[in-house]
């Protein structure tokens, strides 16, 4: 799967971390967007991982786990995860893995804080998100 620039800022759109910004600034943080895919069964990263980026799904499903190994979440299209390590700066605190071929976006946590402090509407948008409620999705 190829994507250019402008699909990436369309699926941030349909985020509701990212859903409320302008297309400029949707632009902006699209182009700092790594793709990545992994197949069936690999995990995007396990518990105690130093935590580097956060990662938004393009298309498949990606199974959240405890350390027990019971299932937390299932997350799918246009949901993202991983974001919490990235701002307390500890380890995972869960299993990332692929229950489907996965296409995912990445994006690292040192332009997640520079796109942070060039604007900070994804501040805001990130403190709305948490105030909702970070807990997953129960399967």
């Amino acid at each position: 799967m190829k994507l250019n620039l402008i699909d990436k800022a369309f699926l941030l759109k349909k985020t509701s971390l990212f859903g409320s910004l302008d297309l400029d600034l949707l632009l902006t943080i699209a182009d700092r967007l790594e793709l990545i895919t992994y197949r069936k069964s690999e995990k995007v990263f396990q518990l105690d991982e130093d935590a580097h980026r956060m990662y938004l799904i393009v298309e498949g499903v990606v199974l959240i786990q405890d350390k027990e190994g019971n299932a937390l979440a299932e997350l799918i299209d246009s949901d993202f995860f991983g974001d919490e390590s990235l701002f307390h700066e500890r380890p995972r605190a869960y299993d990332a893995i692929c229950e489907t071929s996965l296409t995912l976006l990445a994006l690292s946590r040192s332009h997640l804080l520079s796109i942070i402090a060039e604007c900070p509407t994804v501040a805001i948008a990130l403190l709305e998100s948490y105030t909702r409620g970070t807990e997953f999705r129960k399967r």
